[in-house]
Parts: structure tokens; C-alpha cells; sequence
């Protein structure tokens, strides 16, 4: 049995990532393609910027390179950011806007922005969520929606080095754990744990259509989650996951 917290609303109105580092948490918007490090607070609980609007004291704010982004990590000192496509349907379009139909991932300076690194979704085709595997260093875990799989790819060489079959469309958050991998899929508002062997389920989280939709998710700590809510804005701990 677990609960949902809502902790406090985002920044942005379209909160489409987020990731936990330390006592901050980072969170991506869909429209604009910035980054922003927030504080964590508890609900009830006096902090700055919090007060009616259920907002939190943001800390540092960066643009990035990113266009229409769906999936956010952290890992070897950098933030990665996933790329689903141009963000022409929220803003004019830019130069470093990923092609349609072509996602792409990138690393991203925590500090300025800087794009430090850019590599194309393996296979082509879009991608709503990544994840740092810090259980294995220097590899990334990406959502190949094209293929509907979940596949792993080597940073140094970007050779994909394993893909698992994932069970619903529409994957989005992405958490590695020791046993296997947390993945969301929104649209049947579940929660998978998946080996990361072969894919079969160890695990599963049912969102009731009472609580916000999960979209970003992230490890919380204490082998806990939490999901933000790119159409309400809320970030939701997953109490007792």
C-alpha cells in the first residue's frame, strides 16, 4: 500500500522531468526548455516562496539547448536532458531544436547550460524519459518510444548494450533501482518495476485517476519515488514505494 503526497507545484506550468540531487530537486519545463533547482518542501511546512501558491524558493534557473523535453538525469557532474522533437508547438523554433521524429539527448552544464555533449535516440523516433544508471557508471537507460523499448546505451561510444521490451505505450519517467528499473507509463497511469534483464514485471504502482497524472519521475530516497505532473503541475511522492 502506498500514498501520494502532493509536495508543492513546480515553477513552470508544464513540468515534464525531474531528478532529486542532494536536498534540491531540478525540474524540467516542457515550453520554455529550462532547467530550474528548487528547494524541497514538505506540505504544511513554512519555507520561502511557498506560502498560498504552493510554489518553492527557486535557487538557480538555466537555459538549455533543449527542445520540447521529456526526461531529465543527472550523472557524472551533468545534467542529461531527453530532446522529443522541434518545440515549435510552444515557442519559435531554434537552431539546436531536435528534428521531428528524431529525438536527442544531451548533456547539459549544471551551471551555465552548456550543451557538452549531443547524441541522437538510438534508433530514431522519440523519447520521454532517461536515466543515469548509477548502479552501472557511464551508461544511460532511454525510453526508444519507436520500438517501445527501454534500451542502454554506453556513453563513451554510444553503443546500445542492452534493450528490454516495455509493457504499455506512452513510457515516460525512468528510475534504476538494484533490481531492476522503475519505468511510467502515462496514459495507463501505472508504474512498472521491470528486471533489467529480460523485462518481466518484479513490481507495479497504480495511479488512481484522483491523484495527479505521474509524467517525470525520479528516485526520493530510502528506495522511495516521486512523479511531477505536467498538466497540473504537482510533484507527488510516492510514499512507501
Amino acid at each position: 500500500m502506498v500514498d501520494f503526497v502532493k509536495l508543492f507545484r513546480a515553477p513552470y506550468g508544464v513540468p515534464n522531468a525531474l531528478e532529486r540531487v542532494g536536498d534540491g530537486l531540478w525540474i524540467a519545463d516542457q515550453i520554455s526548455d529550462r532547467l530550474a533547482l528548487v528547494d524541497i518542501a514538505e506540505p504544511e511546512k513554512t519555507a520561502p516562496g511557498h506560502g498560498a501558491y504552493g510554489v518553492t524558493f527557486r535557487r538557480r534557473e538555466i537555459p538549455t539547448d533543449g527542445s520540447n523535453i521529456s526526461g531529465m538525469a543527472h550523472g557524472e557532474d551533468a545534467l542529461w536532458v531527453a530532446s522529443n522533437g522541434p518545440g515549435g508547438l510552444w515557442r519559435p523554433l531554434r537552431p539546436t531544436d531536435a528534428a521531428a521524429g528524431a529525438g536527442a539527448i544531451l548533456q547539459v552544464h549544471p551551471q551555465s547550460g552548456q550543451t557538452l555533449m549531443r547524441r541522437p535516440v538510438p534508433g530514431g523516433g522519440g523519447v520521454h524519459g532517461i536515466e543515469y544508471d548509477h548502479e552501472e557508471p557511464g551508461h544511460l537507460w532511454i525510453t526508444t518510444l519507436k520500438q517501445q523499448t527501454l534500451t542502454k546505451v554506453r556513453i563513451t561510444d554510444w553503443e546500445v548494450v542492452h534493450t528490454i521490451p516495455l509493457p504499455y505505450v506512452r513510457a515516460h519517467g525512468v528510475v534504476r533501482t538494484q533490481q531492476g528499473v522503475w519505468v511510467v507509463h502515462t496514459a495507463d497511469r501505472v508504474i512498472v518495476h521491470l528486471d533489467v534483464a529480460d523485462g518481466h514485471e518484479l513490481g507495479r504502482i497504480e495511479v488512481p485517476a484522483t491523484e495527479p497524472e505521474p509524467h517525470g519521475l525520479c528516485a526520493w530516497g530510502n528506495g522511495e519515488l516521486a512523479y511531477c505532473d505536467a498538466t497540473s503541475g504537482w510533484v507527488v511522492h510516492i510514499h512507501g514505494s
